[in-house]
């Protein structure tokens, strides 16, 4: 199959903004909780009319500092309740956000504001404060750029004290006059190349795009006491649809700006699904496997990991697990598994994951976990998920099928096209980037991979990163760096290789990890540079390659690699805020490292 769509299931009037999504959950639904604050450790709730009450009270304070309709208010912030009340009051007053991550440098702000012509921000801290006002003063100003709020420092209670003069009907009259083919957000892309783009979505994409995916998940947000936490960034557009998403649903929404608090958290709010991308589960794994070698049972550990694999994979099977096996994995569970589960605060049930591919390893442990694993796939362009696993239609390895009013297409290359209700508009102020992602209506995603019978999409690359070897091989550096980064100890790795004779690998060590590791191992502590060239890590290395290599062809295998003293981190720029690596800028800085590791021929690799 190459072309598979799905018919909308719900339509919405043309009138529709993001903004009436919180205004019929505070009709339909005046006192139900809508999100949840964490103060002094505990968690308060907000309704859903104090919800649109504060809102209401910041849209009219930026209305009173000149923010007109359509103008562009950019957020730079952690995930935090702040930024949320501040997506929504920007979208009330007629205005569209624009995110910036808090990790951004001032050329980084200065490119965004300036091309987006920001005439306002919101900034979390006194640091963002100072990094838009360096970003002002080595870039001609920003002229359009007028006031920056602090949230640290009161924005919110400034903004509200600043409107109170703006009536209810000036403000009616805003957000009244937004409707699906309005902007609703312009969001740059990464950039793993060259400036971001800013890509612009509408309230269409949003509204649309939410009220498809909750009727046809249903079972997610109808389930009892359904409740999430969000703590990816919001800068991201994952996090910025799940926003949208749960107030649309009227399901509670929590935050963690911070996620060292994550597993604090977790157990507090205790969420029913939890939305993610794959390294959070696999470091769960991780943490979950060190811990249990800490106190002696790692062997446990991998026992019960290995049957409950085996046991969702028998949920695919005719028959289902056996009686031996059910009777295997209840042991497992009682010994492991639920200990796992506490960790996600005890009664998750659903398991979204995007951003990446998860794997089938990860995908079947944590099904097994008794979770229900839905994966999805989409881009920045396509306003999150344009394609999703649905409850009782699992296939693990795949992303499920495109969401109503979506389609999905594979060209002759192999690329995946999509269209339909997810896809934005174009990029802004960028026509000719807008014209080369599109070809007869189709958006072009960059991305590589095949559907099934079933419409289901699996993902197998991106267009760009397929390595050609010397000898003509296409190999797929994806299927390569997922598994091997299973390794606790292994951070991040790229595989490389093109034009050359063989596969090689660059791998990073996980600094968190590595104290335990060495500690379960009989080893004394060392830093990270140490750890590089120790004989054992290396060995371990080396082991985990080599479950690798047995999963792909002889050609495709990794025969050297190298350990990197640094690790990739958005801080260097080789990672971006959404964690990506970014491959060429690690091509380009560690191309000595990369030809002396080709100047030797590739010792014989083991299975």
């Amino acid at each position: 199959m190459d072309e598979f769509h799905v018919p909308l299931a719900v339509t919405s009037e043309s009138s529709t903004s993001v903004s009436d999504l919180l205004i019929a959950q505070a009709t339909s639904s005046p006192s139900k909780g809508l999100i949840e604050r964490q103060e002094n450790g505990v968690w308060r709730e907000y309704t859903t009319t104090a919800v649109l009450e504060l809102v209401e009270g910041v849209a009219k304070g930026l209305m009173a500092a000149g923010v007109g309709p359509g103008d562009h208010v950019a957020i730079m912030s952690r995930t935090r309740f702040e930024w949320t009340i501040l997506d929504f009051a920007i979208w009330h007053a007629g205005a569209v956000p624009v995110p910036v991550y808090e990790t951004s440098s001032a050329d980084q702000c200065a490119w965004i504001l300036g091309d987006s012509d920001c005439v306002a921000a919101v900034v979390e801290t006194s640091a963002h404060a100072e990094t838009v006002a360096q970003a002002r003063e080595e870039n001609g100003g920003l002229p359009h750029l007028g006031d920056v709020w602090t949230i640290d420092d009161g924005a919110l209670d400034t903004l509200v004290a600043r409107g109170r003069d703006v009536s209810d009907a000036d403000l009616a009259a805003r957000h009244s006059a937004v409707g699906l083919e309005d902007i609703a957000t312009v969001i740059y892309t990464s950039g793993t190349t060259g400036r971001p783009k800013g890509a612009e979505l509408t309230h269409g994409n949003f509204v649309e795009l939410c009220r498809n995916a909750i009727e046809d998940l249903h079972e997610v947000f109808d389930y009892p006491g359904a409740r999430t936490l969000l703590f990816m960034p919001l800068a991201h557009v994952f996090a910025r649809f799940v926003e949208v998403l749960v107030v649309a649903a009227g399901v509670p929404l929590g935050h963690t700006p911070d996620t060292k608090d994550l597993v604090a958290d977790m157990g507090t709010y205790r969420p029913t699904f939890i939305l993610s991308v794959p390294r959070v589960f696999e470091k769960v794994y991780n943490a979950a496997e060190q811990k249990a070698a800490a106190g002696g049972k790692v062997k446990i550990f991998r026992w019960a990991a290995k049957v409950n694999i085996a046991y969702s994979r028998a949920l695919d099977e005719p028959g289902g697990p056996g009686v031996r096996l059910k009777a295997l994995h209840k042991v497992a569970d009682a010994l492991v598994l639920k200990k796992i589960r506490a960790v996600l605060g005890g009664q998750a049930v659903y398991a979204v994951s995007g951003g990446a591919p998860l794997g089938e390893r990860l995908g079947h442990f944590f099904r097994g976990l008794g979770l229900v694993v839905l994966e999805g796939y989409g881009l920045t362009e396509t306003t999150a998920p344009v394609a999703v696993a649905r409850p009782g239609r699992v296939k693990i390895g795949t992303v499920g099928t495109p969401l109503p009013g979506c389609g999905i297409k594979i060209a002759d290359d192999g690329e995946i096209l999509a269209k339909g209700i997810a896809v934005f508009r174009g990029y802004h102020n960028n026509s000719e980037a807008t014209a080369e992602a599109f070809s007869d209506g189709w958006f072009h995603t960059g991305d590589v991979g095949r559907l099934d019978e079933d419409g289901c999409l699996t993902i197998t690359g991106r267009k760009k990163e397929i390595i050609v070897t010397a000898g003509g091989k296409n190999v797929a550096p994806s299927q390569l760096e997922d598994p091997t980064r299973a390794h606790p100890l292994i951070s991040q790795c790229l595989a490389i290789g093109d034009r050359r004779h063989f596969i090689s690998m660059l791998i990073t060590l996980d600094a968190e990890m590595l104290p335990s590791w060495l500690k379960n191992h009989g080893k004394e502590p060392m830093s990270v540079k140490e750890a590089t060239q120790d004989p054992l890590v290396r060995e371990h290395i080396q082991m985990e390659i080599d479950r690798t290599n047995k999963k792909v062809s002889r050609a495709e295998s990794i025969r050297k690699f190298v350990i990197l003293d640094e690790d990739f981190t958005v801080d260097n720029g080789y990672l971006t805020p959404s964690m990506k690596v970014r491959r060429n800028a690690v091509l380009r800085d560690y191309a000595k490292t990369i030809d002396d590791l080709y100047a030797e021929a590739p010792a014989a690799t083991r299975g």
